[in-house]
């Protein structure tokens, strides 16, 4: 599946982990230490405030209901499986950076629920790159990411054939989520919630990347497998 992927998988995966792991940080830093990028942590927390505090719990829950939202407006957006360009990615980019700046503002001002919105932003792009690999990948987390990579390493000791090409895909995906992390924590000491800037302009410059290339194929000006 992975070596069918056209060339700027790679690259689109990297700037997407690296989007997710600056917003994951930023929500570490500035959410009272609440991930908005994935879930499973949201879920043992809920499980712990559940017995502790009403308000807590509340807002878990809202976190986890706003990235499934996030999933389903991407799921709503293209509405099938599988990469193919003309689908809408751009959009889906674009609403995924207006998320994050309503989430800035929220914040800025106050507001809490902003970080509903970010959480929103990152299970929209997590669905949107889950349509590209038809699940085998993820931007927003890494625990599938380093169990596919041990397993590929595992298999290989034994003598199996070993996929490259997935297996570099993968530590981009490592890397990028590191360094966007690394990126999230010093913009954050400088600037606060307006680090949220930085992968808001990511999504939407991704978004008009994608557009000039999905036309350009349109036009029939580069090949469309590449």
């Amino acid at each position: 599946m992975i070596e069918k992927l056209p060339w700027w998988v790679e690259y689109s995966a990297f700037s997407l982990s690296v989007s997710a792991g600056c917003i994951n940080v930023i929500g570490l830093m500035g959410f009272k230490n609440q991930a908005v990028s994935h879930v499973t942590g949201t879920v043992s927390q809920l499980g712990v405030e559940i017995l502790i505090s009403v308000d807590s719990s509340l807002q878990l829950a809202f976190t986890l209901l706003s990235f499934i939202l996030g999933a389903i407006i991407c799921g709503f957006s293209i509405k099938d499986s599988g990469l193919k360009i003309g689908r809408n990615y751009s959009v889906v980019l674009v609403v995924e950076a207006i998320l994050l700046l309503l989430a800035l503002e929220l914040l800025v001002n106050g507001l809490s629920s902003g970080h509903y919105f970010a959480s929103m932003a990152c299970g929209l792009q997590n669905a949107l790159f889950t349509t590209y690999s038809r699940a085998i990948l993820r931007t927003t987390h890494l625990t599938g990411i380093f169990t596919d990579l041990g397993l590929m390493l595992g298999q290989g000791i034994r003598g199996r054939e070993f996929d490259s090409r997935k297996a570099i895909l993968l530590l981009i995906i490592i890397m990028g989520y590191f360094l966007g992390s690394a990126i999230g924590a010093k913009l954050y000491l400088i600037i606060h919630f307006n680090a949220l800037l930085f992968p808001a302009a990511l999504s939407f410059m991704l978004s008009v990347i994608y557009w000039i290339h999905a036309k350009n194929i349109r036009l029939g000006k580069i090949d469309s497998s590449k």
